[in-house]
């Protein structure tokens, strides 16, 4: 699943290709046809992304709402536009661009009311301005829930996936399996400042990299990682290989259906 940061860059390259101006609004697969006849036409005024959910605001006619879960992919392309497949949930075209989203977990039109009510339940954001993350703070200070399955909560820290998650916590020293009753406020307070510098940093490369300058593969003389996902991690899907600080191997269990990774030489406080 697309961590937060993806969804902030996809928000920004809506709003680069198609902002501003009419568009064409289509389902090719069906299932949001009604909806799309609603949009055709219309202005995209803006785009917002809050964790992983992003939103498509047309002037007077209510929100796209996205969520591409597990299996959920966007193309862009420029026009003119290929015949669309049948897998297409959802086009967007102008005389200049057009994008495709395929196979999303949700995508409605929705009404402010309806959007503010998704913005409520959903925990502050690294990635969005003036977010306070005193608000995560005082639902991770009274519990006893693991600190590693707490940054997974949307409802507590919204956007930081499975990455960010162990990628944050390594940097920090933080044992996964402590409670969040047991982090002290300071610690907070530089896990989420750290978040906002890498989900930043994700932004801008559209690729996570969470090693400090020097654990870099041209300053420690190692091969680059090669993965899928791409960018240079301290445990992400690193099992059983030596820590790039203290060479102890990196562990791995399954944490809330989804798999932790850390680092136990260095994960201790």
């Amino acid at each position: 699943m697309p961590e937060g940061h993806t969804i902030h860059r996809l928000a920004a390259d809506h709003r680069e290709r198609f902002g501003g101006r009419p568009v064409r609004v289509s389902s090719p697969q069906g299932r949001f046809t009604d909806s799309a006849a609603l949009l055709d036409g219309a202005v995209l005024e803006t785009t917002e992304a809050h964790g992983k959910h992003l939103f498509l605001g047309f002037a007077g006619r209510g929100w796209i709402h996205i969520h591409l879960g597990l299996f959920g992919k966007v193309t862009f392309g420029d026009a003119p536009a290929p015949p669309p497949t049948d897998t297409v949930r959802l086009r967007l075209a102008n005389p200049d661009a057009y994008v495709d989203l395929r196979g999303p977990t949700t995508c409605a039109l929705i009404t402010d009311a309806e959007k503010r009510a998704i913005h409520d339940r959903l925990g502050p954001d690294p990635l969005r301005d003036g977010d306070d993350p005193d608000k995560a703070w005082r639902r991770i200070s009274t519990s006893r829930t693991t600190v590693a399955a707490l940054l997974m909560d949307q409802k507590v820290v919204a956007g930081v996936g499975n990455v960010y998650r162990a990628e944050v916590l390594f940097r920090h020293g933080i044992d996964p399996y402590r409670t969040g009753k047991d982090l002290t406020e300071r610690e907070w307070d530089a896990i989420w400042a750290d978040l906002v510098l890498l989900m930043r940093e994700g932004v801008r490369l559209n690729r996570i990299d969470t090693v400090r300058p020097e654990h870099t593969p041209e300053a420690m003389g190692r091969p680059p990682r090669v993965d899928d996902h791409g960018g240079e991690v301290y445990v992400y899907r690193r099992a059983h290989l030596p820590c790039h600080v203290c060479g102890t191997g990196i562990r791995t269990a399954d944490l809330a259906a989804r798999n932790l990774f850390w680092c136990p030489g260095c994960q201790t406080r």
